[in-house]
């Protein structure tokens, strides 16, 4: 498909805002109708969220926001081939990336480890709390045993996101143990989430510095319990001792 580059300049300083082009999409060059399938699939995710909340994950509310977008129907099969799925991953793919600029926006370096990885959970919170009961429904779509590993995928993906924006740089087993905590403390925090009703999810926030809390007294013990190991004489040696006892 060729597509024009919109040039801003084309319009007169004096049009008015009926005068602007209907196509036209606010956020990029090209109106969605021209946009490649990559470009074009968080518009209209972001754009079909609203008919979510009534209609679920699903061809109609997808189909709706197309026609708004003007965008042809067919092309909508095209962004999402194995259906709601698909909707939800994209959707949780574009979370990942507005909690990563809102974190990176906030300046986070300067903050504790502890606190990066609190302030990621709440920011990707807050930023869903319009949607909430997309992320609702997108939970229970999540939960069917044949999603259960696109479900394990997009959560290591999101944890992931928080412990390197947080600073983690770790690559041996700790790379795996953080992001296996996390996945249980974000997890749990969102479930809290989706069932509390307290103002601004003050409840919510607590019940998050509680499970962050936890994990700093885990990860305390665990490193205590490492140092005592290293200073238990070795058993092999020990033993090696007794068989060569000049060594």
């Amino acid at each position: 498909m060729t597509r024009c580059i919109m040039d801003p300049m084309s319009k007169s300083k004096n049009a008015g805002p009926d005068s602007a082009d209907p196509t036209a999409h606010p956020a990029g060059e090209y109106a969605p109708a021209e946009m490649t399938l990559d470009e074009l699939r968080p518009v209209l995710v972001r754009d079909m969220l609203p008919d979510v909340a009534f209609d679920g994950w699903g061809w109609e509310a997808a189909e709706a926001a197309a026609e708004r977008l003007d965008v042809p129907a067919e092309r909508v099969k095209l962004l999402f081939p194995a259906g709601p799925i698909d909707m939800i991953v994209a959707w949780l793919r574009i979370a990942d990336e507005d909690m990563l600029a809102a974190l990176s926006a906030e300046g986070v370096s300067d903050m504790k480890i502890r606190d990066r990885i609190r302030r990621a959970v709440e920011i990707r919170l807050e930023q869903a709390e319009p949607n909430k009961e997309a992320v609702r429904e997108a939970s229970k779509i999540l939960a069917y045993p044949r999603h259960a590993m696109t479900s394990v995928r997009s959560l290591w993906t999101t944890v992931d996101a928080m412990w390197r924006i947080a600073g983690d740089t770790a690559t041996d087993y700790n790379y795996y143990t953080k992001r296996g905590i996390l996945s249980g403390v974000y997890s749990s925090t969102l479930l809290y989430w989706l069932q509390d009703d307290s103002e601004d999810f003050a409840d919510t926030r607590a019940f998050l510095s509680r499970r962050i809390d936890n994990v700093m007294q885990f990860e305390k013990g665990k490193a205590e319990l490492l140092r005592a190991k290293r200073r238990l004489p070795s058993i092999s040696r020990f033993f090696g001792r007794l068989r060569y006892p000049g060594v």
